[in-house]
């Protein structure tokens, strides 16, 4: 990889499961969508907390180590671009591929707080979701002259929400 151009807009899961054992319904849909180019997991970190048992803790991603490091260095640059300085942006850059040195951007820290959030008999995981399938779609929208002014994922209770908001009558009694 050599650019930002080569990296799809990636999306972070917080998931939470009422168990702690699975039937393989979830890896192999991943693995799926990773064979069909749609996604790929940038870092995948799984706690499960059994009822009196010890913390299960699985720890995956897609990204070889030059991968992860490269990934890692390009977050840091974005994040010292910020500050508008040009030694920040090379101190952060270097940071990051630090940071992912082991193939992972989450770590022991996260391990901890999912395992004080869930409770006993649970399990949690968080996901890096790299969206690969909207590379070109972005690489043609850039081409034409595009921007994106605004970038938000609408869930269908996000739909009932504004539903049950509109039909509340205001003040004069009206629905909006």
């Amino acid at each position: 990889m050599s650019s930002l151009a080569t990296f799809g807009p990636v999306q972070m899961l917080v998931l939470e499961f009422d168990r702690t054992r699975f039937d393989g319904e979830v890896m192999p849909e991943l693995e799926r969508l990773k064979d069909q180019g749609i996604i790929r997991v940038i870092d995948l970190l799984f706690v499960a907390k059994p009822e009196g048992g010890e913390l299960e803790v699985v720890q995956r991603s897609d990204l070889t180590k030059d991968d992860a490091m490269e990934f890692g260095a390009i977050v840091g640059a974005l994040v010292g671009l910020g500050t508008g300085s040009e030694a920040e942006t090379i101190r952060a850059a270097e940071a990051g591929a630090q940071e992912m040195e082991d193939g992972h951007l989450l770590g022991d820290s996260e391990v901890w707080y999912l395992a004080d959030a869930i409770p006993e008999g649970s399990s949690a995981a968080v996901v890096l979701i790299e969206h690969q399938w909207a590379i070109p779609l972005r690489d043609k929208i850039v081409n034409a002259g595009g921007i994106a002014l605004a970038d938000e994922w609408i869930h269908p209770t996000d739909l009932i929400a504004i539903g049950s908001a509109a039909s509340v009558p205001d003040a004069t009694g009206s629905t909006a």
